[in-house]
């Protein structure tokens, strides 16, 4: 493709994505506003605006709250929980559209790249290309929420000390939370403050510990947050049982400690395997793509390439069932 061509493509992309913003911000009324804003009261990453203060300029968050209102049919709930839990300052809406925006951008920047590779073969890099823009927000957003879960696991034993050691002292178990709030930090410090708020907002504390049990998803949290919500409906000791329960999530936390050593050789083996030939192949296609291109012309040679996608993605599942070990 001449770079002409490319750089008309390119600006009919851009223009469109600039005249539908335009559009969406204009030809909006200023004067439902709140009414949206209340609506959209549910999109917790969404900032808070002063009406008196922003209606009648451009404002970033004004905007932001325009693009979530037109498309508030994107909205998943799923995606939503997912972007709170990894403590994300986006919305739904927001995290698609850098999704398949920049998929398209993508596709678009790799075309002049590719060379003189016959169709259909031309195309084929720049769609693997697009597929891998695709599939990184998502990959990212689960990398970010798995670090930000295993770090509040790993606070969760110092959590239990800080309520035990408050409530000895005479505090209440919801008056502990204030000392997780101001003691440790983020993410421990982030949730147990957003469930203090959901209890001032007329939740009761079971609800608000298993909303927070939803969100971390460990199993660690789901037997403390169980012994809470028993010890709450029947009664006893508070301070005996979160002793007991410390004590069990410590050894716990040693038994994984020890089978994710055993089997880091592993993991870290596939990885290695699955990018290793990634890396290599696009490598080839910046030094000589003539060279790579042969293997997606037309013909029977494109089954060399699809199998061995196809052999890595296998590879890649079979050694990772190999070394996961449940306890």
């Amino acid at each position: 493709m001449e770079l002409d061509t490319f750089l008309v493509f390119l600006s009919i992309g851009i223009g469109g994505i600039l005249i539908t913003g335009g559009l969406i911000f204009f030809l909006q009324g200023n004067e439902d506003i709140e009414e949206r804003m209340k609506n959209y009261a549910l999109y917790e990453n969404l900032p808070s605006v002063d009406l008196d203060q922003q209606v009648g300029k451009f404002n970033i968050n004004r905007f932001r709250i325009r693009i979530n209102t037109v498309l508030g049919a994107l909205y998943s709930d799923e995606l939503n929980q997912k972007l709170i839990s990894a403590n994300w300052p986006i919305t739904v809406t927001e995290f698609l559209l850098i999704k398949y925006l920049g998929t398209i951008l993508v596709f678009l920047i790799s075309l002049p790249f590719v060379g003189n590779i016959p169709p259909p073969g031309r195309f084929l890099p720049p769609i693997g290309v697009a597929m891998l823009a695709y599939i990184v927000p998502s990959w990212y957003l689960t990398k970010s929420l798995r670090n930000r879960r295993t770090k509040f696991q790993n606070q969760l034993v110092d959590v239990l000390i800080l309520i035990g050691g408050a409530v000895r002292v005479g505090y209440s178990l919801l008056q502990s939370l204030d000392v997780i709030v101001e003691e440790m930090a983020s993410p421990s410090s982030d949730e147990f403050r957003r469930v203090r708020r959901e209890v001032e907002l007329g939740l009761t504390l079971k609800q608000a510990l298993l909303n927070l049990s939803g969100r971390m998803v460990s199993d660690d949290l789901n037997l403390v947050v169980t012994a809470v919500n028993i010890n709450t409906q029947v009664g006893g000791n508070l301070t005996t049982m979160l002793t007991a329960v410390t004590a069990t999530i410590r050894d716990r936390i040693r038994l994984f400690g020890e089978i994710r050593v055993l089997t880091s050789y592993a993991r870290y083996s596939s990885g290695i395997l699955t990018l290793l030939p990634v890396i290599v192949t696009g490598i080839m296609f910046i030094l000589n793509p003539q060279y790579i291109g042969r293997l997606f012309e037309p013909g029977w040679i494109l089954i060399i390439p699809g199998l061995a996608v196809l052999g890595m993605i296998l590879g890649n599942i079979w050694i990772r069932r190999l070394s996961k070990i449940d306890v």
